[in-house]
């Protein structure tokens, strides 16, 4: 885990001058390095983005983005506060969605302050020496590189070496006989970026590896358990575009292999690890940035808040609200008198959080956190859009009766409630600092 550290602790690494350029502002430093004059007041909060549905849609940037950036950058073009944009997408490389973004909302921004979805692949260094196959769209080879693995096979490396295997698109199936290349090394793992471009394709060369157990010159053996670890991220299962109505996630790929393993095997199919929101390591991560960020601010005080916008229940809110319960069980755990107010309540100290293997993995390698809470707001420019006047009291609003989240996060009608609705990102940032009682100077 020494290479995540080393990673994250590599903040502003990037030539400041260039990410400002790409922004299109000049004449002074990257956009979270300015440091806090002692005459104003100092916050003591940060801000998580979604970005599909509440920055852009699609290409298309959302009108009220560049609103509320405007709002959280001085004069010199320095970030306010820290800033994290928080996205499930997982098709690019994090340099390449901070230069979008700088692009659309004109302040500059580093790849320090964006994390994709596989962006916590780099704790998992136990499988960064193993072939690994990876699956999705975009320059998975050069993504899979980047946060750590060292031997990778990409799908159509695979149906190469393999011609036979690939059979559902008549036109795609050899003109001639022809035998198996073979001059791949055996796949040892599994890692799913995002929604591939050939579902069918990847669909059953996944399948194939985990049925024997990545030797392709094998025969399926369905009942051979455990299978291949299998790694995921981003389980979107719609996101929103330019259309009237959201499209298929990696989500949705997701359900298909679950439901093809489970119907050819009669077994769940099962995960070494889901990254990506509502994974509550992913928000972990975007604590560590925010405190990376208010450190370089040379804040004083902690950042003890943090405020998820997002435009997407089942991940966003579901996201924000499950951290936010880490965070509460935390607080817990160090209170005594919570701790027996709790316990006197119901009778049983069983009742009481205790310390959890989980914690271990990111804890160890991020440190403790310093937030407190993780407040959700929604927002109505994309997946959630109940074209109808905004509510005032979001608890009369959100009863979800089919959950769209993914199939190893329990329902939990709590988790889906934000805990307030605004119609679009600039509100967000209004009512943000209205509860703060921030005014930027």
């Amino acid at each position: 885990m020494r290479g995540l550290l080393t990673f994250y602790r590599g903040l502003c690494t990037l030539s400041n001058r260039q990410a400002r350029r790409k922004a299109g502002i000049v004449g002074s430093r990257c956009g979270v390095c300015g440091t806090q004059s002692n005459s104003k007041p100092q916050p003591n909060f940060g801000l998580l983005f979604d970005i599909d549905g509440v920055l852009v849609r699609g290409r298309m940037p959302i009108p009220a983005a560049k609103k509320a950036f405007e709002k959280l950058v001085d004069s010199q073009g320095h970030f306010v506060l820290p800033v994290v944009f928080v996205t499930n997408a997982g098709n690019c490389l994090r340099q390449t969605k901070a230069d979008q973004l700088a692009h659309i909302l004109g302040v500059p921004i580093t790849q320090d302050q964006v994390i994709m979805s596989h962006s916590p692949l780099r704790m998992f260094n136990k499988f960064h020496d193993k072939c690994v196959l990876v699956s999705g769209q975009g320059p998975v080879l050069e993504i899979a590189t980047n946060v750590g693995f060292t031997n990778v096979v990409s799908v159509d490396m695979l149906r190469e070496s393999f011609p036979l295997l690939d059979m559902v698109d008549h036109n795609r199936r050899p003109k001639l006989p022809s035998n198996p290349v073979g001059n791949l090394p055996k796949i040892d793992a599994v890692v799913l970026f995002g929604e591939p471009i050939r579902w069918e394709t990847n669909l059953q060369l996944i399948i194939d590896l985990l049925l024997t157990k990545g030797n392709l010159s094998s025969v399926h053996q369905t009942q051979n358990m455990p299978h291949l670890p299998l790694l995921a991220c981003n389980m979107d299962l719609m996101w929103m575009a330019e259309a009237h109505s959201p499209r298929f996630g990696h989500g949705t790929f997701l359900v298909c292999l679950e439901n093809i393993y489970k119907k050819i095997t009669g077994q769940d199919l099962k995960y070494e690890a889901l990254m990506g929101k509502p994974s509550e390591l992913t928000y972990h991560f975007a604590e560590y940035l925010i405190r990376a960020q208010a450190m370089q601010m040379q804040w004083k005080r902690p950042v003890t808040a943090l405020y998820a916008i997002g435009d997407n229940i089942m991940t966003d809110i579901y996201g924000a609200n499950l951290y936010n319960r880490y965070l509460e069980e935390r607080v817990t755990r160090k209170n005594p008198k919570a701790v027996a107010k709790m316990v006197s309540a119901t009778g049983s100290s069983t009742a009481v959080p205790q310390e959890e293997e989980r914690d271990n993995l990111w804890e160890s390698e991020l440190a403790l956190p310093s937030a407190t809470s993780c407040k959700s707001i929604l927002v109505c420019t994309g997946v959630y859009n109940p074209n109808v006047e905004v509510p005032s009291d979001a608890s009369h609003c959100i009863k979800e009766t089919v959950f769209h989240g993914h199939r190893d996060f329990r329902f939990d009608p709590a988790l889906v409630e934000p805990d307030h609705i605004v119609q679009d990102v600039a509100e967000a940032v209004d009512l943000i600092f209205e509860l703060e009682r921030f005014v930027p100077q």
